[in-house]
C-alpha cells in the first residue's frame, strides 16, 4: 500500500485561515501492555471533557484492534482503513458519540493497519490538518506496547497518559514504555493513572511504586500522578451496555474519579502557538522525525 495519497499535506490547496482556530490540547493514552483498562480510561475522560464543555475529538489510535466503537455501540460506515486506502476523506470517518464527542473510529482485524511504517503514521495524522472543526481537546487513544505507531502518537501529543494497574506485568511494562519514550523520543515529562485499584491508598502506592523505578533509572523523566480509578461494578455494566459509565452511571466510584482527572485535564493550557487547530499535532509529529512528503 503507497500512503503517498495521505502525505500530501493539503490537495485542495485551501489551508484553513489563520486565527480560524485555537491550538489544541492533544493528551495520548497509553499504558504498555493490553488489558490495564486504557480505552475505557480513553472513551470516558473524552465523554467526561465533553460533559464539562471542552469540545473533544477522540481518536481510536489501536489501528489493528480498534474497539472504541464496540465500547460505545457505534456502527461507523468509515474507519481509519478507508481513509488510509483512499475511499473516503476524514470527515467521512468522523462519527458522534455522547455529548457530542467526535470519535474517529479505527478498524480491527486488518494487520496491515498495525503495520503501518512510520512514513505511514506521519502521513496518516497529516491529514487532521485539514479538520475544519473548532476543538478543545484531542484525545488519542493508542494501541499496546512500544510500536512505532505508539511512540509516534505519544511523540506527537503535549501530554502523555500511562495507565497502570496493580500487577507486575503491568508496572513493568509501564516503565519499559516510559524508558524507550524518553531515550528515543525525548520525553520528558508523564502522567500517571492507576486503574482498577482497590482504593485511592492504593493507587497512590501504585504511583509511587513505579515513580521510584523511574527516578532511579530514568532521573530526567518527571512524573505527575493525575489519579486512580476504583475497580467498579458499574464500570463492567457499562461496557455490557456499550455505554460510557460517566453517562450510564455517573454517581458511581469509577465515574466519579474519572470526572476528577477531566476536571485535572481541562485546567491544563492549551499549547502555545499561533496556527492553532490540530495542525500543532501535526508539527509535533513531523518536525522531530524529519519525514517529508
Amino acid at each position: 500500500m503507497s500512503p503517498d495519497h495521505l502525505l500530501q499535506t493539503n490537495p485542495r490547496n485551501t489551508p484553513p485561515l489563520p486565527g480560524a482556530f485555537h491550538p489544541v490540547r492533544v493528551i495520548a493514552i497509553t499504558g504498555g501492555k493490553g488489558g490495564v483498562g486504557k480505552t475505557n480510561v480513553s472513551v470516558n475522560l473524552a465523554v467526561s471533557l465533553a460533559e464539562q464543555g471542552k469540545r473533544t475529538l477522540l481518536m481510536d489510535a489501536d489501528l489493528g484492534l480498534a474497539n472504541v466503537d464496540v465500547l460505545l455501540g457505534l456502527s461507523p460506515k468509515f474507519t481509519l482503513a478507508d481513509l488510509v486506502a483512499g475511499r473516503c476523506q476524514l470527515d467521512d470517518v468522523l462519527v458522534e458519540g455522547p455529548e457530542g464527542v467526535l470519535i474517529v473510529p479505527a478498524s480491527s482485524g486488518f494487520r496491515h493497519m498495525a503495520e503501518l511504517s512510520p512514513a505511514e503514521h506521519v502521513g496518516l495524522v497529516n491529514v487532521f490538518s485539514e479538520l475544519q472543526r473548532a476543538l478543545d481537546v484531542m484525545v488519542v487513544d493508542t494501541a499496546a506496547g512500544i510500536t512505532d505507531s505508539v511512540l509516534t502518537f505519544c511523540q506527537a501529543a503535549q501530554d502523555t497518559v500511562v495507565v497502570v494497574c496493580d500487577e507486575p506485568a503491568s508496572i513493568t511494562d509501564a516503565y519499559a514504555l516510559i524508558k524507550v519514550l524518553a531515550r528515543e523520543r525525548g520525553l520528558d515529562r508523564v502522567h500517571v493513572i492507576a486503574n482498577m485499584v482497590r482504593d485511592p491508598n492504593e493507587g497512590r502506592k501504585l504511583y509511587e511504586k513505579l515513580a521510584r523505578v523511574c527516578e532511579r533509572f530514568l532521573g530526567d523523566v518527571a512524573l505527575h500522578y493525575l489519579g486512580a480509578v476504583p475497580q467498579d461494578d458499574w464500570l463492567r455494566r457499562a461496557v455490557q451496555r456499550q455505554q460510557a459509565v460517566v453517562k450510564a452511571y455517573p454517581g458511581s466510584p469509577s465515574a466519579r474519579a474519572i470526572a476528577e482527572i477531566a476536571r485535572t485535564a481541562a485546567r491544563w493550557q492549551p499549547p502555545a502557538g499561533a496556527r492553532g487547530n490540530v495542525e500543532f499535532f501535526v508539527e509535533r509529529l513531523i518536525s522531530p522525525r524529519g519525514v517529508a512528503a
